[in-house]
Protein backbone atom coordinates (compact mmCIF):
# COMPACT_ATOMS: atom_id res chain seq x y z
CA UNK A 1 0.00 0.00 0.00
CA UNK A 2 0.76 3.07 0.66
CA UNK A 3 4.46 4.63 2.43
CA UNK A 4 1.64 5.03 5.54
CA UNK A 5 -0.22 1.35 5.24
CA UNK A 6 2.17 -1.41 3.16
CA UNK A 7 5.49 -0.15 4.25
CA UNK A 8 5.91 2.91 7.29
CA UNK A 9 3.51 4.34 9.70
CA UNK A 10 2.61 7.89 9.91
CA UNK A 11 2.47 9.85 12.93
CA UNK A 12 0.71 8.29 15.27
CA UNK A 13 -2.81 8.92 16.04
CA UNK A 14 -4.55 7.94 19.02
CA UNK A 15 -6.93 5.16 17.69
CA UNK A 16 -5.84 2.98 21.07
CA UNK A 17 -5.90 5.71 23.11
CA UNK A 18 -2.98 6.36 25.73
CA UNK A 19 -0.08 8.16 25.43
CA UNK A 20 1.06 9.25 21.91
CA UNK A 21 3.98 7.84 20.25
CA UNK A 22 5.88 7.83 16.94
CA UNK A 23 4.22 4.66 15.53
CA UNK A 24 0.30 2.97 16.58
CA UNK A 25 0.90 -1.10 17.32
CA UNK A 26 -2.94 -1.19 16.39
CA UNK A 27 -2.16 0.13 12.82
CA UNK A 28 0.91 -1.89 12.70
CA UNK A 29 -0.65 -5.19 13.96
CA UNK A 30 -3.71 -4.56 11.69
CA UNK A 31 -1.45 -4.14 8.53
CA UNK A 32 1.10 -7.03 9.35
CA UNK A 33 -2.69 -9.18 9.77
CA UNK A 34 -3.84 -8.45 6.78
CA UNK A 35 -0.68 -8.89 4.63
CA UNK A 36 -0.23 -12.47 5.73
CA UNK A 37 -3.99 -12.94 4.83
CA UNK A 38 -2.89 -11.05 1.15
CA UNK A 39 -0.39 -14.04 1.15
CA UNK A 40 -2.56 -16.74 2.01
CA UNK A 41 -4.98 -15.63 -0.12
CA UNK A 42 -2.65 -15.76 -3.21
CA UNK A 43 -1.33 -19.09 -1.72
CA UNK A 44 -4.73 -20.77 -1.79
CA UNK A 45 -5.75 -19.13 -5.29
CA UNK A 46 -4.44 -22.18 -7.75
CA UNK A 47 -6.34 -24.93 -5.22
CA UNK A 48 -9.36 -23.16 -4.48
CA UNK A 49 -11.74 -25.22 -7.82
CA UNK A 50 -9.93 -28.52 -6.27
CA UNK A 51 -10.70 -28.08 -2.87
CA UNK A 52 -13.92 -26.73 -0.64
CA UNK A 53 -12.31 -26.20 2.38
CA UNK A 54 -9.33 -24.10 0.83
CA UNK A 55 -12.10 -22.24 -1.48
CA UNK A 56 -14.31 -21.86 1.78
CA UNK A 57 -10.86 -20.19 3.27
CA UNK A 58 -10.21 -18.14 0.01
CA UNK A 59 -14.26 -16.55 -0.01
CA UNK A 60 -14.05 -15.43 3.48
CA UNK A 61 -10.92 -13.93 3.16
CA UNK A 62 -11.57 -11.90 0.18
CA UNK A 63 -14.99 -10.65 1.32
CA UNK A 64 -12.77 -8.38 3.23
CA UNK A 65 -9.16 -8.00 3.10
CA UNK A 66 -8.49 -5.82 0.32
CA UNK A 67 -11.48 -3.45 0.87
CA UNK A 68 -10.08 -2.94 4.96
CA UNK A 69 -6.70 -2.70 3.05
CA UNK A 70 -7.97 0.28 1.02
CA UNK A 71 -9.90 1.97 4.10
CA UNK A 72 -6.72 1.90 5.86
CA UNK A 73 -4.83 3.49 2.40
CA UNK A 74 -8.06 6.01 2.90
CA UNK A 75 -7.26 6.94 6.60
CA UNK A 76 -3.64 7.59 5.92
CA UNK A 77 -3.89 10.08 3.12
CA UNK A 78 -6.80 12.27 5.33
CA UNK A 79 -4.33 15.11 4.96
CA UNK A 80 -3.51 14.55 1.44
CA UNK A 81 -3.56 18.08 -0.63
CA UNK A 82 -1.08 17.47 -3.25
CA UNK A 83 1.60 19.30 -2.29
CA UNK A 84 4.89 18.93 -4.03
CA UNK A 85 6.81 17.10 -0.87
CA UNK A 86 3.49 14.61 -0.75
CA UNK A 87 3.62 14.41 -4.29
CA UNK A 88 7.36 13.44 -4.00
CA UNK A 89 6.89 10.96 -1.28
CA UNK A 90 3.83 9.23 -3.57
CA UNK A 91 6.17 8.76 -6.52
CA UNK A 92 8.93 7.56 -4.47
CA UNK A 93 7.39 5.59 -2.42
CA UNK A 94 3.96 4.03 -4.50
CA UNK A 95 4.76 4.88 -8.63
CA UNK A 96 8.31 3.98 -8.57
CA UNK A 97 8.10 0.06 -6.90
CA UNK A 98 5.03 -0.11 -9.16
CA UNK A 99 6.89 0.63 -11.97
CA UNK A 100 9.63 -1.93 -10.82
CA UNK A 101 8.05 -4.48 -9.96
CA UNK A 102 5.80 -4.43 -13.41
CA UNK A 103 9.18 -5.20 -15.08
CA UNK A 104 10.22 -7.93 -12.30
CA UNK A 105 6.98 -9.35 -13.10
CA UNK A 106 6.97 -9.46 -16.87
CA UNK A 107 10.32 -11.16 -16.70
CA UNK A 108 9.22 -13.83 -13.95
CA UNK A 109 5.91 -14.51 -16.08
CA UNK A 110 8.22 -14.91 -19.20
CA UNK A 111 10.66 -17.45 -17.18
CA UNK A 112 8.19 -19.06 -15.53
CA UNK A 113 5.46 -19.38 -17.89
CA UNK A 114 7.27 -18.83 -21.33
CA UNK A 115 5.10 -15.25 -22.31
CA UNK A 116 7.37 -12.88 -24.50
CA UNK A 117 8.71 -10.18 -22.08
CA UNK A 118 7.07 -7.22 -22.46
CA UNK A 119 6.59 -3.78 -19.90
CA UNK A 120 2.86 -2.87 -20.11
CA UNK A 121 2.56 0.04 -17.08
CA UNK A 122 -0.55 0.37 -18.19
CA UNK A 123 -1.87 -3.12 -17.87
CA UNK A 124 -0.92 -3.98 -14.19
CA UNK A 125 0.07 -7.51 -13.58
CA UNK A 126 -1.04 -9.93 -10.75
CA UNK A 127 -0.61 -8.04 -7.39
CA UNK A 128 1.22 -4.77 -8.60
CA UNK A 129 -2.56 -3.12 -9.37
CA UNK A 130 -2.72 -1.90 -5.91
CA UNK A 131 -0.17 -0.12 -6.18
CA UNK A 132 -1.69 1.84 -9.20
CA UNK A 133 -5.16 2.12 -7.30
CA UNK A 134 -3.36 3.61 -4.29
CA UNK A 135 -1.93 6.06 -6.10
CA UNK A 136 -4.64 7.50 -8.31
CA UNK A 137 -6.76 7.15 -4.92
CA UNK A 138 -4.23 9.20 -3.39
CA UNK A 139 -4.30 11.95 -5.93
CA UNK A 140 -7.82 12.28 -5.93
CA UNK A 141 -8.06 12.51 -1.97
CA UNK A 142 -8.21 16.06 -1.97
CA UNK A 143 -11.24 15.79 -4.40
CA UNK A 144 -13.05 13.48 -2.11
CA UNK A 145 -12.51 15.90 0.98
CA UNK A 146 -14.41 18.72 -0.82
CA UNK A 147 -17.65 16.59 -2.47
CA UNK A 148 -21.10 16.53 -0.03
CA UNK A 149 -21.95 13.26 0.54
CA UNK A 150 -18.48 11.46 -0.89
CA UNK A 151 -19.09 7.91 0.26
CA UNK A 152 -22.33 7.90 -1.46
CA UNK A 153 -20.97 9.01 -4.35
CA UNK A 154 -18.48 6.96 -4.17
CA UNK A 155 -20.81 3.94 -3.85
CA UNK A 156 -23.06 5.23 -7.02
CA UNK A 157 -19.46 5.36 -9.22
CA UNK A 158 -18.43 1.67 -8.02
CA UNK A 159 -21.37 0.52 -9.51
CA UNK A 160 -21.87 2.39 -12.38
CA UNK A 161 -18.43 0.90 -13.36
CA UNK A 162 -19.89 -2.44 -13.03
CA UNK A 163 -22.54 -1.87 -15.32
CA UNK A 164 -20.30 -0.55 -18.08
CA UNK A 165 -17.06 -1.58 -20.46
CA UNK A 166 -14.44 0.26 -18.26
CA UNK A 167 -11.65 -1.36 -19.70
CA UNK A 168 -8.71 -3.08 -18.06
CA UNK A 169 -6.50 -0.26 -18.34
CA UNK A 170 -4.32 0.79 -15.21
CA UNK A 171 -6.90 -1.36 -13.71
CA UNK A 172 -9.28 0.73 -13.51
CA UNK A 173 -12.20 -2.16 -12.76
CA UNK A 174 -10.97 -2.41 -9.02
CA UNK A 175 -9.27 0.91 -8.82
CA UNK A 176 -13.58 2.15 -9.32
CA UNK A 177 -14.91 -0.76 -7.44
CA UNK A 178 -13.08 -0.59 -4.90
CA UNK A 179 -13.25 3.17 -3.89
CA UNK A 180 -15.71 3.23 -1.72
CA UNK A 181 -13.63 2.18 0.68
CA UNK A 182 -10.82 4.50 0.25
CA UNK A 183 -13.25 7.19 0.40
CA UNK A 184 -14.87 5.95 3.54
CA UNK A 185 -11.31 5.72 5.20
CA UNK A 186 -10.80 9.52 4.45
CA UNK A 187 -14.08 9.71 6.33
CA UNK A 188 -12.83 8.00 9.56
CA UNK A 189 -11.22 9.54 12.59
CA UNK A 190 -9.25 7.64 15.32
CA UNK A 191 -12.68 7.54 17.75
CA UNK A 192 -13.80 5.05 14.85
CA UNK A 193 -11.32 2.31 15.54
CA UNK A 194 -11.41 3.19 19.33
CA UNK A 195 -15.04 2.08 19.33
CA UNK A 196 -14.12 -1.66 17.84
CA UNK A 197 -11.25 -2.33 20.72
CA UNK A 198 -14.28 -2.59 23.49
CA UNK A 199 -15.05 -6.07 25.12
CA UNK A 200 -18.62 -6.20 23.76
CA UNK A 201 -17.26 -5.54 20.19
CA UNK A 202 -14.39 -8.34 20.36
CA UNK A 203 -17.13 -10.70 21.56
CA UNK A 204 -19.39 -9.75 18.62
CA UNK A 205 -16.73 -10.22 16.36
CA UNK A 206 -15.59 -13.58 17.24
CA UNK A 207 -19.01 -14.71 16.86
CA UNK A 208 -19.25 -12.75 13.47
CA UNK A 209 -16.33 -14.30 12.13
CA UNK A 210 -17.24 -18.15 13.05
CA UNK A 211 -20.69 -17.44 11.73
CA UNK A 212 -18.99 -16.11 8.64
CA UNK A 213 -16.58 -19.28 8.07
CA UNK A 214 -19.71 -21.44 8.29
CA UNK A 215 -21.48 -19.53 5.58
CA UNK A 216 -18.21 -19.54 3.48
CA UNK A 217 -18.12 -23.27 3.95
CA UNK A 218 -21.77 -23.70 2.68
CA UNK A 219 -21.46 -21.21 0.10
CA UNK A 220 -18.00 -22.31 -1.56
CA UNK A 221 -19.64 -24.73 -4.31
CA UNK A 222 -22.08 -22.59 -4.90
CA UNK A 223 -20.61 -19.44 -5.59
CA UNK A 224 -18.28 -18.06 -7.81
CA UNK A 225 -14.82 -16.17 -6.11
CA UNK A 226 -14.89 -13.55 -9.06
CA UNK A 227 -17.27 -11.23 -7.37
CA UNK A 228 -14.91 -10.91 -4.70
CA UNK A 229 -12.43 -9.78 -7.15
CA UNK A 230 -14.36 -6.47 -7.72
CA UNK A 231 -12.58 -6.50 -11.55
CA UNK A 232 -15.87 -7.98 -13.73
CA UNK A 233 -18.73 -6.32 -15.12
CA UNK A 234 -22.33 -7.24 -14.84
CA UNK A 235 -22.04 -8.76 -18.32
CA UNK A 236 -18.62 -10.66 -17.75
CA UNK A 237 -20.11 -12.66 -14.72
CA UNK A 238 -23.45 -13.55 -17.04
CA UNK A 239 -25.88 -11.84 -15.16
CA UNK A 240 -28.70 -9.05 -15.46
CA UNK A 241 -28.19 -5.37 -14.10
CA UNK A 242 -30.66 -5.77 -11.59
CA UNK A 243 -29.45 -8.73 -10.53
CA UNK A 244 -25.77 -7.78 -10.38
CA UNK A 245 -26.57 -4.52 -8.26
CA UNK A 246 -28.51 -6.46 -5.63
CA UNK A 247 -25.48 -8.70 -5.30
CA UNK A 248 -22.98 -5.75 -4.85
CA UNK A 249 -25.30 -4.08 -2.86
CA UNK A 250 -25.28 -7.25 -0.26
CA UNK A 251 -21.65 -7.48 -0.42
CA UNK A 252 -21.24 -3.98 0.45
CA UNK A 253 -22.64 -4.47 3.67
CA UNK A 254 -21.30 -7.58 4.23
CA UNK A 255 -17.91 -6.30 3.39
CA UNK A 256 -18.69 -3.82 6.24
CA UNK A 257 -19.49 -6.39 8.93
CA UNK A 258 -16.47 -8.64 8.53
CA UNK A 259 -14.38 -5.32 8.06
CA UNK A 260 -15.27 -4.12 11.17
CA UNK A 261 -15.18 -7.91 13.03
CA UNK A 262 -11.45 -7.91 11.72
CA UNK A 263 -10.54 -4.41 12.90
CA UNK A 264 -12.65 -5.11 16.11
CA UNK A 265 -10.46 -8.67 16.79
CA UNK A 266 -6.88 -6.96 16.03
CA UNK A 267 -4.79 -6.16 19.00
CA UNK A 268 -4.17 -2.89 19.88
CA UNK A 269 -0.95 -3.42 22.27
CA UNK A 270 2.44 -4.33 21.17
CA UNK A 271 2.79 -7.38 20.00
CA UNK A 272 5.57 -9.87 18.68
CA UNK A 273 4.76 -9.28 15.11
CA UNK A 274 3.94 -5.02 15.51
CA UNK A 275 6.94 -4.42 14.23
CA UNK A 276 7.02 -6.26 10.85
CA UNK A 277 3.83 -3.69 10.32
CA UNK A 278 6.11 -1.34 9.17
CA UNK A 279 7.86 -3.32 6.78
CA UNK A 280 4.36 -5.05 4.88
CA UNK A 281 5.70 -3.73 1.31
CA UNK A 282 8.05 -6.23 1.11
CA UNK A 283 6.28 -9.58 1.54
CA UNK A 284 3.18 -8.00 -0.32
CA UNK A 285 5.48 -7.54 -3.28
CA UNK A 286 7.76 -10.13 -2.94
CA UNK A 287 5.55 -13.62 -2.35
CA UNK A 288 3.48 -13.25 -5.61
CA UNK A 289 6.62 -13.72 -7.52
CA UNK A 290 7.40 -17.62 -5.22
CA UNK A 291 3.65 -18.55 -5.97
CA UNK A 292 3.83 -17.62 -10.05
CA UNK A 293 7.13 -19.91 -10.31
CA UNK A 294 5.56 -22.50 -8.09
CA UNK A 295 2.40 -22.36 -10.44
CA UNK A 296 4.50 -22.03 -13.34
CA UNK A 297 6.47 -25.29 -12.24
CA UNK A 298 3.56 -27.22 -11.71
CA UNK A 299 4.24 -27.74 -8.47
CA UNK A 300 0.53 -26.45 -7.63
CA UNK A 301 -0.39 -29.90 -9.31
CA UNK A 302 1.77 -32.11 -6.93
CA UNK A 303 0.22 -30.18 -3.73
CA UNK A 304 -3.50 -30.32 -5.22
CA UNK A 305 -3.15 -33.95 -4.73
CA UNK A 306 -2.37 -33.74 -1.23
CA UNK A 307 -5.65 -32.52 -0.35
CA UNK A 308 -6.62 -30.06 2.62
CA UNK A 309 -3.81 -30.78 4.85
CA UNK A 310 -1.20 -30.27 1.79
CA UNK A 311 -3.22 -26.84 1.85
CA UNK A 312 -2.61 -25.92 5.44
CA UNK A 313 0.61 -27.03 5.26
CA UNK A 314 1.59 -24.55 2.31
CA UNK A 315 -0.08 -21.55 4.52
CA UNK A 316 1.86 -22.22 6.90
CA UNK A 317 4.62 -22.15 5.18
CA UNK A 318 3.79 -19.43 3.09
CA UNK A 319 3.18 -17.17 6.02
CA UNK A 320 6.68 -18.20 7.48
CA UNK A 321 8.18 -16.68 3.66
CA UNK A 322 6.16 -13.79 4.34
CA UNK A 323 7.49 -13.06 7.71
CA UNK A 324 11.57 -13.67 6.42
CA UNK A 325 10.73 -10.81 4.16
CA UNK A 326 10.50 -8.97 6.57
CA UNK A 327 13.83 -9.62 8.25
CA UNK A 328 16.99 -7.09 8.22
CA UNK A 329 18.42 -9.44 5.52
CA UNK A 330 15.81 -9.37 2.52
CA UNK A 331 15.46 -5.25 3.77
CA UNK A 332 18.91 -4.54 2.66
CA UNK A 333 19.37 -6.68 -0.19
CA UNK A 334 16.07 -5.52 -1.95
CA UNK A 335 15.53 -1.99 -0.25
CA UNK A 336 16.57 -0.19 -3.39
CA UNK A 337 14.08 -2.15 -5.38
CA UNK A 338 11.20 -2.18 -2.85
CA UNK A 339 11.87 1.47 -1.70
CA UNK A 340 13.82 2.89 -4.37
CA UNK A 341 14.64 6.60 -4.33
CA UNK A 342 14.53 9.29 -7.36
CA UNK A 343 17.80 11.77 -7.70
CA UNK A 344 17.35 14.63 -5.65
CA UNK A 345 18.73 16.27 -8.80
CA UNK A 346 15.46 15.67 -10.42
CA UNK A 347 12.86 17.37 -7.39
CA UNK A 348 12.13 21.35 -7.30
CA UNK A 349 12.18 22.21 -3.41
CA UNK A 350 10.38 24.76 -2.93
CA UNK A 351 11.39 27.80 -0.34
CA UNK A 352 10.86 27.31 2.85
CA UNK A 353 7.49 29.14 4.51
CA UNK A 354 8.41 32.12 6.92
CA UNK A 355 7.11 31.69 10.30
CA UNK A 356 5.19 34.30 11.53
CA UNK A 357 7.64 37.38 12.01
CA UNK A 358 9.93 36.35 9.84
CA UNK A 359 11.19 38.56 6.85
CA UNK A 360 10.66 36.00 3.96
CA UNK A 361 13.42 34.48 2.73
CA UNK A 362 14.74 34.52 -0.44
CA UNK A 363 13.69 31.37 -3.00
CA UNK A 364 15.72 28.90 -3.73
CA UNK A 365 17.67 29.25 -7.00
CA UNK A 366 16.39 27.29 -9.76
CA UNK A 367 17.81 23.70 -10.18
CA UNK A 368 19.14 23.99 -6.95
CA UNK A 369 18.06 21.66 -4.21
CA UNK A 370 18.33 21.24 -0.85
CA UNK A 371 20.29 17.58 0.13
CA UNK A 372 18.57 14.82 1.93
CA UNK A 373 20.29 11.51 3.39
CA UNK A 374 19.30 8.18 1.89
CA UNK A 375 16.21 6.97 4.09
CA UNK A 376 16.71 3.29 5.69
CA UNK A 377 13.46 0.59 4.41
CA UNK A 378 11.72 1.28 7.91
CA UNK A 379 12.12 4.81 7.99
CA UNK A 380 9.24 7.09 6.73
CA UNK A 381 9.82 8.12 3.16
Amino acid sequence: MAPETLTTQARRTPASGGRATERDSYFDNAKFLLVLLVVAGHSWAPLMEQMNAVKAAYLFVYAFHMPVFALLCGYFSRRFSGTPEQIRKLATGVLLPYLLFETVYAAMYALAWDEPFSVTPTEPRYLTWFLVALFLWRLTAALWQAVRYPVAVAVLISLAAGLTSVGDELALPRVLQFLPWFVLGLRLRPEHFRSLQTVLARRLALLVVLGAAAGAYWLAPRVRAGWLLMQFSSAELAVSPGRYLAVRLALFALTAVLGAAFLALVPARTTAFTLLGAVTLYPYLLHGLLVKILQGAGAYDLLARGGVLVAALLTVVMMTVAVLMCGVPVRRALGPLVEPRIPDWLWRTPARAPEAGEPAAAAVPPGQVLSRSRRSPSEPP
